[in-house]
Parts: C-alpha cells; sequence; structure tokens
C-alpha cells in the first residue's frame, strides 16, 4: 500500500501534540493501527541505531531526549520528546541521539 494512503507520510517533523486540536480536557486520535510490535529503544547519547530497512510501515515516536531520523531519500527529521515520524517500508533509515533518548517504535 502506498505510503500517502496508509500511513498520511510527512516531510516535517509532526508532533503530538499538534493531533488535538479540541478544546476537550480528554482527547483520543488513532495515530497508527500496528500490526506486529511496539518496541522500546534507547540510545545513548552520540550514538545511532545503524541503518536497516523495515519490511513493513512503522511509527518512531521520540519519549524523551532528542536525536534526528534520516534515510536514504536524503530525509532528515530533527526529533524531540512528543515528536514522530512515519517511516515507509523498504527505506533504510538510521537514527542518532543528540543525547540520551528513548524511542517507542509501532509496527
Amino acid at each position: 500500500m502506498e505510503c500517502l494512503q496508509k500511513l498520511n507520510c510527512k516531510t516535517t517533523t509532526m508532533n503530538l501534540k499538534n493531533l488535538h486540536t479540541e478544546e476537550k480536557a480528554v482527547q483520543t486520535k488513532v495515530l497508527f493501527e500496528p500490526t506486529q510490535n511496539v518496541i522500546s529503544i534507547q540510545i545513548a547519547k552520540e550514538e545511532q541505531l545503524k541503518e536497516h530497512i523495515t519490511k513493513i510501515p512503522a511509527l518512531l515516536v521520540c519519549v524523551s531526549g532528542g536525536g534526528s531520523y534520516s534515510d536514504e531519500s536524503g530525509r532528515k527529521l530533527s526529533l524531540k520528546s512528543g515528536d514522530y515520524v512515519n517511516i515507509e517500508p523498504n527505506v533504510k533509515h538510521w537514527v542518532d541521539a543528540f543525547e540520551e533518548s528513548n524511542f517507542l517504535l509501532i509496527k
């Protein structure tokens, strides 16, 4: 399935706060429908999750810290707490941490 149909892929960083635009005390929004796993990733300061490819769409959410997501298409996004990126299948990508960082990878 094409990226735009499945994930509404963006070329800019997206943040969880921007999903909730109503003036309500409690709000929900479906962000991604997982098919496999939710994985916790911790990357030490100035370290890298080496380049790799996912076979299925994935969502990477920065929970704490900060870093960047880069892929072979030239896309490079800065990530801080609350930011997320849709990862297309079969695109080589990697993640660099500027400080000790925690991410959730949802597949």
